[in-house]
């Protein structure tokens, strides 16, 4: 029968496979879910982008629309101007008075040239902010429509899998919670180094699970005994045996079921 360190060495070691099974599955479970939430983060980010332009278009399009107000005021002046000055012309009692009426007309003509020169101008800013407009708005519902779709397909994934990985996470910090500090955080740092996230694998045909190097027949028995951590030295993943790692397999399998 093995003694009492031999036995919490084991436990250790079931207890760190049952965590890495657990943690694998809510890694699958996301890797179905992809990049599908960056995405749709991504997209709204672009939708509130894509609708400050618009908002910044359409102040464009009625600070123009203010300033053809304000020159077509101007205009109706200038023509009211033009009129009074005509008036007058026809009174005057000397050329030198006849000739200053003139150039007060011949200035309101210009003002008029200028000021419709002006509205020309801003109509066709108008028509080519109308025309980015346009754009934008069918760029913009392009990535609505993707968005609902992206939306629509990451919550038919939650539905699926939401409450399956509230009860992995549970578990996980179940698991984890019957592992000592240090081996847990050397866990995690393996978890977060290695490919796929496996920290902990079983021996699988002489060879490390991930690794596939092959490990020395002695090695292997001093992994079967249980008696200590045994990391690989190739990848620095925790080893077990492959009749634990069934065992827990079988365990794991039966306590989500």
């Amino acid at each position: 029968m093995p003694n009492t360190k031999d036995v919490n060495v084991e436990a250790k070691l079931r207890a760190l496979y049952d965590l890495q099974l657990i943690d694998s599955r809510i890694d699958e479970i996301r890797n179905v879910r992809g990049e599908l939430p960056l995405e749709i983060e991504d997209l709204e980010d672009e939708i509130v982008g894509l609708n400050k332009r618009l908002s910044n278009l359409n102040d464009d399009i009625a600070h123009f629309n203010s300033e053809i107000s304000g020159k077509k005021i101007v205009i109706e002046e200038a023509k009211e101007l033009i009129k009074k000055y005509g008036e007058q012309q026809k009174n005057v009692r000397n050329n030198r008075e006849f000739n200053s009426i003139a150039k007060e007309i011949e200035y309101q003509e210009l003002e008029i040239e200028l000021a419709e020169k002006r509205i020309r101008e801003f109509k066709a800013k108008i028509e080519q902010k109308n025309e980015v407009i346009a754009m934008t708005e069918e760029k913009a519902a392009k990535k609505k429509d993707l968005l609902k779709h992206k939306s629509d397909e990451l919550k038919d994934i939650l539905e699926d899998t939401q409450k399956e990985e509230e009860i992995l996470k549970s578990k996980s910090e179940e698991f984890s919670a019957l592992i000592d500090d240090h081996l847990l955080n050397a866990y995690n740092r393996i978890r977060s180094t290695v490919k796929n996230g496996l920290a902990v694998v079983s021996i699988e045909r002489g060879a490390s699970g991930g690794s596939f190097f092959t490990i020395p027949p002695q090695r292997q028995v001093e992994i079967a005994s249980r008696k200590k951590i045994i990391t690989d030295e190739h990848s620095g993943r925790i080893l077990v045996d492959g009749a634990l790692a069934e065992e827990e397999k079988l365990k794991i399998e039966q306590l989500l079921a």
